[in-house]
């Protein structure tokens, strides 16, 4: 039997993939300090957090080397991150 571990914790936006409009998955800083996408997001997710966007310019990357665009302002948000190698991120709600 498997047993994934993951535990709910609140994480500061760093930025984010496709549009500010619409965004497509967040980069979001972990209390641990590293940076880290998340799964795609909702469609009712993306609607609520688009408007709090601010595009920075330029190209950031997380750790992995996924790309995104950087993000201003004091967004956080709570997210299911798995604890184990391969840890997952996924945004439940905005806080």
């Amino acid at each position: 039997m498997k047993i994934r571990h993951a535990d709910t914790i609140e994480a500061t936006v760093a930025g984010f993939t496709g549009t500010a409009r619409q965004p497509k998955a967040l980069a979001v800083r972990l209390p641990d300090g590293r940076v880290a996408l998340s799964q795609r997001l909702t469609t009712a997710l993306a609607t609520r957090i688009a408007p709090r966007l601010v595009p920075q310019p330029g190209r950031a990357h997380t750790q992995d080397g996924d790309a995104y665009t950087p993000a201003s302002g004091e967004i956080v948000v709570e997210v299911v991150a798995g604890t184990t190698r391969h840890a997952v991120v996924t945004v439940v709600r905005l806080r």
